[in-house]
């Protein structure tokens, strides 16, 4: 049986490299302290969508969008003679070639989408200058990004299930062993690489693998630099460090909003079941700059999401919070019990900047126990 080159090396470079760099980037967006690693393989694939896109213009034959038959008659054709095919396509079967520009539009998407939550939920990346404009709205970036993470994974469902069908009704095409070894069991014209092709990977597959290694290895780098300012609360208020600090975690002001920084300041007799009294002008010193610097004011991640979910109830507990439920529900209760944590109310355990006004994704790091 014949058989005919359909996939050269950078082509299966490329298809290697996407396959491992979104599933890291999957795994790596189930926790929140994997943010900069998850930012890092999203960047890698961003380069990877754009040289796949340029390949596609000037990249070898059945490697370009001319050679995917993107039109409905061809796709219809396919479709129903699909157990009896009437034409057999060296490249991409229409039904591929329309999942793979699909999989390469939402993955453009995702990754445009990924860098306007990262900047305006995290006030991180390139997108940072757009945080204090659209803050409120940040809930609105991320659905989208999760939506089209999904769409994604639809895509490449269709996609695993189209070649396996292939596998299954046509397995002498070898459709399945073509993307590691190159070669189908067909008959047509093998590609060959120009000088120009050969460069254009190299630049293109390197990049990709150059930008992951950079954003993990230099740490102020543009991509994921963050522009949160630390806070010198003690240059700001030393009252409120000196009374607040002294009995528990220096909880920033941002973290509730003014109805909840009232009832607790005209109730310090019973401050979580100890007597907090204060000179009355002390007192209300400390509560001007609360009710100033309240989550009302902030437009942090944590203020905003605090303030949205509260609903105007009377809480006073930041661990009451249905944000803050939300946010540490699959976090084992022995983490809380250890001897490093002891209680829920002690925020610095695993955020590190909290007493510097920062409640970062990258900054949490959990005690470990036991030790």
């Amino acid at each position: 049986m014949m058989k005919t080159y359909v996939w050269t090396l950078p082509t299966r470079i490329f298809h290697a490299l996407l396959v491992i760099f979104v599933i890291s980037a999957f795994i790596s967006s189930e926790w929140d302290k994997y943010l900069t690693l998850h930012v890092a393989f999203g960047s890698a694939i961003g380069v990877l969508v754009i040289y796949r896109v340029i390949w596609g213009f000037i990249g070898p034959k059945y490697s370009k969008f001319s050679d995917f038959n993107l039109s409905i008659y061809p796709l219809k054709e396919y479709i129903f003679s699909m157990f009896n095919p009437k034409k057999e396509y060296v490249g991409h079967n229409p039904a591929a070639g329309y999942t793979m520009v699909a999989i390469l539009i939402v993955l453009l998407l995702l990754i445009i989408t990924g860098f306007l939550t990262y900047g305006i939920q995290e006030n991180r990346g390139v997108f940072a200058f757009l945080h204090s404009s659209y803050f409120r709205e940040m809930e609105l970036f991320e659905e989208i990004h999760e939506f089209l993470g999904g769409l994604l994974y639809l895509l490449i469902g269709a996609h695993i299930a189209g070649v396996l069908f292939d596998k299954l009704l046509h397995s002498k095409r070898g459709t399945l062993e073509s993307i590691v070894k190159g070669y189908k069991n067909i008959e047509g014209e093998d590609t060959k690489l120009s000088f120009l092709q050969i460069l254009l990977s190299i630049i293109g597959i390197g990049l990709s693998i150059y930008v992951l290694i950079y954003i993990l290895s230099v740490k102020d780098n543009p991509v994921t630099l963050g522009y949160n300012e630390v806070i010198d609360y003690k240059k700001e208020n030393t009252l409120f460090v000196d009374e607040c600090a002294s009995c528990h975690t220096l909880y920033p002001p941002s973290l509730l909003p003014k109805k909840s920084w009232n009832i607790m300041m005209a109730d310090l007799e019973n401050h979580f079941g100890d007597d907090a009294s204060l000179e009355s002008e002390d007192a209300q010193n400390i509560l001007r700059y609360l009710l100033n610097n309240s989550a009302e004011d902030s437009t942090s991640e944590a203020s905003v999401n605090i303030l949205k979910t509260l609903e105007n109830k009377d809480t006073i507990a930041i661990t009451q919070t249905p944000f803050w439920k939300s946010r540490h529900k699959d976090i084992d209760k022995k983490y809380f019990e250890s001897e490093k944590v002891k209680t829920k109310a002690n925020c610095k355990s695993c955020h590190m900047d909290v007493e510097k006004g920062l409640i970062e994704d990258g900054n949490i790091k959990m005690p470990e126990l036991g030790s």
